[in-house]
């Protein structure tokens, strides 16, 4: 009994061996019969549609479309105009604290839930993306093995990569959807919000707010304003990064789906001319070394981004419901839930942006594997290198935001923020836990996780870029491809035509002259015989 619950409780984090078969796509006709034996299982035909990852358990599949929902305009849209109203009732209620204290809540609880929320959506496009990263390797070990065997019968010839770079890509091929207006404008606030110089002008409306920390006398309404100020910033950070990150995912599927298509023709393409039915191999993705730390980091990420997580949360909030009563729903009641908010958001804050940096890294690995067998295949044509597309990592202010993110998202930089909060607790027991104590544990949190938001738009930026460039370049190497292959195919089969053409005119001719000869032979044979 204990075994399997032991099992179980270490079951989160847990990062397992994955493997991927592409499915196999045979031409189902006439041309691969001579090819088959009676005894040979052909592959069934197969979809050529890009499908996403979809979890067996019916509670994981609600859930990932509520957190779908999270990210939708819908929530957006809500979210700042309740932003916006907070904002106006602050013309009459605003120097009261509990106008002040009701967005440090509310920034609570919703922060509580988009933390889930984006820790989910994380690794489900993490999930899919190495689903999609192993499935192309697995057919493209098919396209090499085809190619070769079609250079080594001589049914197509090599060509250098200028010729194939130049090569005009077929009428009728599909290529990547653009952008919406609305994702493009997504796209541009993003950008301005992970930009380093954005960052840059947090910290100096930080350093201002302290510049008037002694005009204020150091009092509670001083803490205050820069509580409610980074809590409304906070929410909607957080509602924008939601709904920019299901965008982009959407836009990304509706690129696969084109790779899809262009790979499984391809791979038709091939199988007609080699009469080739061995099924795509698995690809098998190893399991990641990892440190104890980032073990732990990732034991913790599992729990807030699963049911379990969602649970806890739930539990939390009806705890902090069920002691109002007690508390007389005072402000004490009010700063209780977000004090708890605080420091569990702080932590979260550091973990959502490592494990952003984590999984962004394998991700990168394993296309960075996908490019390589796509050059290992290429190479087989004598193509050795292209001029791609690549990330412009130029500009200063691109490497000052990656080597902030790569320092942020360091696994000992968590290990520092759980230091911070144990500093955090110990100042405000100190205090006694009154108000200023309890301020002590939501505004440096507060300012801290805004902080580490802004960074987090970042890498998702500079992830982002890097994946529709490797999206780009993939799509077009298969486009490429399909037209050198339709190239030589056709001219292989005009000179196909024309040989058999020739065949046919010797052997009309040769007929014709047996017949002549016979002809001369029974009149001679005749002469004879008169004679």
């Amino acid at each position: 009994m204990s075994n399997p619950v032991f099992q179980w409780l270490r079951s989160p984090g847990a990062r397992a061996e994955l493997q991927f078969s592409a499915p196999t796509h045979v031409a189902h006709n006439e041309k691969l019969a001579p090819f088959v034996s009676e005894d040979q299982d052909v592959p069934a035909k197969t979809t050529d549609t890009y499908i996403s990852l979809v979890k067996p358990r019916r509670l994981d599949r609600w859930l990932d479309r509520v957190v779908e929902i999270s990210g939708s305009e819908i929530i957006c849209v809500t979210i700042l105009l309740g932003l916006l109203v907070w904002a106006f009732l602050g013309i009459p209620y605003g120097s009261t604290d509990s106008y002040k204290i009701a967005i440090s809540d509310a920034q609570a609880i919703i922060n509580l839930v988009f933390d889930a929320f984006l820790m989910r959506q994380q690794f489900n496009q993490h999930d899919n993306l190495l689903m999609v990263a192993g499935s192309l390797r697995s057919r493209i070990s098919s396209h090499k093995r085809m190619l070769a065997s079609l250079v080594a019968k001589g049914k197509i010839s090599s060509i250098d990569a200028v010729r194939f770079q130049a090569l005009p890509l077929q009428a009728e091929a599909e290529q990547l959807p653009k952008e919406g207006w609305l994702t493009r404008l997504s796209s541009v606030l993003s950008s301005f919000l992970g930009h380093i110089g954005t960052v840059v002008g947090f910290w100096c409306c930080m350093f201002v707010w302290i510049g008037f920390g002694p005009y204020c006398g150091w009092s509670n309404n001083w803490q205050l304003y820069i509580n409610s100020a980074t809590s409304a910033l906070m929410v909607l950070l957080l509602a924008f990064l939601a709904n920019t990150r299901e965008r982009h995912s959407r836009y990304s599927a509706e690129c696969l789906k084109a790779i899809w298509r262009a790979d499984a023709a391809l791979e038709l393409k091939l199988r007609e001319l080699t009469g080739d039915i061995i099924e795509n191999p698995t690809i098998v993705l190893p399991e990641r070394k990892r440190s104890g730390v980032q073990r732990a980091i990732d034991y913790y990420a599992d729990l807030v981004g699963t049911l379990a997580g969602v649970a806890i949360l739930v539990l939390v909030i009806i705890i902090w419901i069920v002691c109002g009563p007690a508390l007389r729903f005072d402000a004490s009641w009010w700063l209780l839930m977000g004090t708890y908010a605080g420091l569990i958001g702080l932590n979260d804050g550091f973990v959502l942006r490592n494990i952003c940096q984590v999984l962004g890294d394998h991700e990168d690995e394993q296309f960075d594997e996908v490019n390589r067998e796509d050059y290992n295949a290429l190479a087989v044509l004598g193509v050795e290198s292209l001029d791609e597309e690549r990330v412009t990592a130029q500009s200063f202010s691109y490497r000052v935001s990656v080597r902030v993110g790569y320092f942020c998202s360091h696994q000992w930089m968590v290990v520092s923020g759980v230091v911070l909060i144990i500093g955090l607790i110990i100042g405000a027991s100190a205090m006694r836990w009154s108000e200023t104590g309890r301020l002590l544990c939501n505004i440096p949190p507060s300012i801290i996780e805004s902080f580490f938001t802004l960074i987090l738009i970042t890498g998702h930026n500079v992830g982002e870029a890097k994946r529709r460039v490797d999206l780009f370049n993939i799509h077009l190497r298969r486009l490429k491809m399909i037209s050198y292959v339709e190239q030589q195919s056709s001219g292989a089969a005009a000179v196909e035509v024309v040989e058999l053409w020739r065949r046919c005119s010797r052997s009309s001719r040769a007929k014709n002259r047996e017949g002549s000869r016979q002809g001369r032979l029974h009149h001679v044979l005749g002469f004879a015989v008169e004679v």
